[in-house]
């Protein structure tokens, strides 16, 4: 019955991607979700409405968006900016070699005239005076190296959509830029926390607990780079 049901899912799959012929990739859509919920949320007032009076009658005011106020993000919903950077290279190499020897032999050539006589009745070639004799012999070598260099440059805002209760903000954001028929799609997402944000209310990437930065994209070419699924189907259920 599954075998039977393997090709009405195919032909749907094969359906779904022959939709999007001349077609560019669609942008994912910006509501519902967590960034969304994030910036329509109510914040709480910052001071009373006493105090608030007396800002407004002041040229000193000590909100977020005065003069000299604070403007870094703090709360749900406020927008920061995250500087991705990465300039890694790591270069692993290493070998082993093993190598075994050995040899055993054992023979009675003289023993009160027995290996003589049962010479006479073994077959033609067959001799007492060289009974055993085992040689052996195993080697084993290896290598292996790994060479990686990735430099990635890349700014993108996000929002804060959670304050933990121990102060920690979870920030995450998302981007898309589409180029003809190609559409490029990075998303940043983390703990991080607030007195780590600059002045100019950055933050970078080294500085976000629990990081997952995804870059890629969809479209016609990342269509051209990756195996059809029939292919990759058959990497994994062949042995070879």
């Amino acid at each position: 019955m599954r075998l039977l049901l393997l090709p009405f899912f195919l032909l749907l799959t094969a359906c779904a991607d022959l939709a999007t012929v001349g077609q560019a990739p669609e942008f994912s859509p910006l509501e519902p979700n967590r960034e969304h919920h994030a910036l329509y949320n109510v914040p709480i007032p910052e001071v009373t409405d006493r105090r608030r009076r007396v800002d407004t009658a002041s040229l000193w005011s000590s909100g977020q968006r005065s003069l000299l106020g604070d403007r870094r993000a703090s709360r749900a919903g406020d927008i920061l900016t995250v500087v991705i950077e990465i300039d890694d290279r790591a270069e692993i190499s290493n070998s082993s070699a093993r190598g075994r020897s050995g040899s055993q032999s054992m023979g009675v050539p003289q023993l009160l005239g027995l290996p003589q006589s049962l010479d006479g009745r073994l077959p033609e070639g067959a001799s007492m005076a060289n009974a055993v004799s085992v040689d052996s012999d195993s080697s084993f070598q290896g290598s292996g190296s790994v060479s990686r260099n990735e430099r990635l440059t890349l700014r993108v805002a996000t929002t804060i959509i959670e304050r933990l209760p121990n102060g920690v903000v979870r920030i995450e954001g998302s981007q898309e830029v589409r180029v003809n028929h190609e559409l490029r799609e990075l998303i940043v997402t983390g703990y991080i926390r607030p007195e780590d944000i600059s002045r100019r209310n950055e933050i970078p990437y080294d500085r976000i607990a629990g990081a997952r930065i995804s870059y890629g994209g969809r479209g016609q070419i990342t269509q051209m780079q990756q195996p059809r699924y029939g292919q990759q189907i058959l990497d994994i259920m062949l042995p070879l």
